[in-house]
């Protein structure tokens, strides 16, 4: 097994894994940030999801990194895309045209705009980068986490890695099982945090919000693509959950707020809401007639939601059949949609709609599954629902104010499905901060959250788990690691002495370009 050694071992490579290791190396540290696939980026790659961002993200509410990040993917399109004379002047191009961000795009290009991010440290040596290795093992002694060992997907051959700091920026949180660091999974009760929309009986660990296994589409007029039917598909064109208003191949889900019963359609010639354009990565309109044969759409819906059964918490086996069928779920829908679905043109089934495996670096589904929900740590502070939901706060104006804030974000309180058997919990929140009490264990002194794993519960899980919030948890954590080191100081320390805590949010504003706080006009406003 091959040893090494490093100042500061980021453990995952998605958007908070890449924005840990952004803050750690600007701030002269050397890092190891290993990934479990072969691209860095995670939910906005990997996964393949458009951020779901807040109304003002283009002027406020993340840090200045993240907004690089978004500047450099449109800056992507205009030097490389035959854009539109009209499109390629858009400050605020959305090259997708998505409803659910004002920045759809490929995968690909947040892929190419990260290692751009990235490339000058590399050639510094300071950044090494590990990809196709997921972790086995931690060594600790005591409070402190001594090693982390990896191994490389494939070949089973192993390295361990020494580092003073340990940041677990996986999607489940896996550091935190590895290394024994106490952290809770699944929904707690009313019992335990006081939340109004927590468990009414007792607390249930496997009871997760539901994962989807994404792709990509687009749509060739005059051509069948219809794939061969999935081995589970009589199983998906029958099922029915009990809180679901009709098959779940179908275009019938409920309104995740109200949960009123509402019926889609995938395409709308009269330009109403419809389920192409909902997450739509790719809009041909955008360049000359006939430069493109079609958009590209990502399918990320309440269609392919699964919620059969838990991934975190159970056997390697059962997650591994979980996976499986979370696979063929996707699969299933599309189809469906070839073979099956109500025309909107009258008639059934589309088969002119095409997998585009190659738009996700695959030949179908995209690398690896979108995950909403992770192990949380068990924290020195954590994130309640009476702190930031709008009907917990009563007649209080604006989420809590955090005197140790580290950031902020701004998302409802948005829970999908979950394995437990329930709906969803779609709620309003207030735009909030992220406490540095919230990145802090309870025990452990050298480790720290870097992804969705940090202090919060099930509920506020919803709010605090979306593209820029987890980038902003992520590049926290890397400077809170390289500061540490900086000044001979544990995270706790920093955060329980005034004078330290002032000097780290100073250098989080003034060198990296944090936000450490809502302008007052939009803190009040419930999303």
């Amino acid at each position: 097994m091959r040893e090494l050694e490093t100042d500061i071992l980021i453990v995952g490579g998605g958007l908070g894994g890449v924005a840990a290791a952004l803050s750690a190396l600007r701030m002269g540290r050397k890092v190891l940030l290993s990934e479990e696939t072969d691209w860095l980026g995670g939910q906005l790659t990997s996964q393949g999801v458009p951020p779901d961002e807040h109304p003002w993200i283009e002027s406020t509410g993340c840090t200045a990194s993240y907004r690089l990040l978004r500047t450099k993917i449109r800056d992507y399109y205009r030097r490389n895309y035959p854009l539109l004379a009209s499109s390629r002047q858009d400050p605020y191009l959305n090259p997708g045209k998505g409803n659910v961000s004002a920045l759809c795009h490929e995968p690909r290009v947040a892929l190419a705009a990260i290692e751009e991010l990235l490339a000058p440290y590399r050639a510094t040596g300071r950044l090494e980068v590990l990809l196709e290795h997921r972790p086995v093992a931690a060594e600790s002694d005591g409070d402190i986490v001594r090693s982390v060992t990896l191994e490389a997907l494939g070949s089973q051959e192993k390295v361990q890695v020494h580092a003073s700091y340990i940041l677990d920026a996986t999607e489940l949180g896996d550091i935190l099982e590895l290394a024994g660091i106490e952290h809770v999974i699944g929904a707690e009760s009313q019992a335990q945090t006081g939340e109004p929309h927590a468990l009414e009986g007792d607390p249930n660990p496997l009871d997760q919000q539901a994962i989807t296994w994404c792709f990509a589409l687009d749509f060739i007029e005059g051509e069948d693509h219809t794939i061969d039917k999935p081995s589970e598909y009589d199983f998906w064109r029958r099922y029915q959950a009990s809180f679901w208003p009709g098959r779940q191949l179908g275009w019938t889900d409920v309104h995740p707020e109200t949960l009123e019963v509402r019926t889609h359609k995938l395409f709308d010639p009269q330009g109403n809401f419809d389920l192409w354009r909902y997450r739509r990565i790719f809009f041909r309109g955008h360049y000359p007639e006939g430069t493109y044969p079609s958009d590209i759409t990502l399918v990320n819906w309440p269609q392919n939601d699964y919620w059969l059964g838990p991934i975190v918490g159970v056997s390697p086996q059962e997650k591994d059949i979980h996976l499986h069928r979370a696979r063929q779920l996707s699969l299933s829908l599309l189809y469906w949609m070839q073979t099956e679905a109500p025309r909107h043109d009258g008639g059934y089934g589309y088969p002119e709609l095409r997998l585009r495996g190659d738009v996700l670096g695959t030949d179908g589904l995209a690398k690896h599954m979108y995950v909403r929900e992770s192990r949380r740590l068990r924290a020195e502070f954590t994130v309640l629902e009476h702190h930031v939901g709008v009907e917990a706060r009563g007649k209080l104006q604006g989420a809590e104010e955090f005197p140790d804030s580290v950031g902020v974000g701004s998302y409802r309180i948005d829970l999908h499905p979950s394995t437990g058997g329930r709906t969803y919990i779609d709620i309003s929140s207030y735009p909030f901060q992220i406490p540095l009490g919230a990145l802090i264990p309870i025990r452990v002194e050298n480790v720290l959250p870097a992804c969705k794993n940090l202090g919060v519960t099930h509920i506020t899980n919803g709010c605090y788990r979306l593209h820029p919030v987890e980038w902003n948890i992520g590049e926290a954590a890397g400077a809170l690691a390289a500061y540490c080191l900086e000044h001979d100081l544990t995270p706790r320390a920093v955060r329980n002495m005034q004078q330290h805590l002032t000097d780290f949010q100073h250098l989080l504003q003034n060198k990296l370009g944090f936000q450490l706080a809502w302008p007052q006009e939009i803190r009040i406003i419930p999303r």
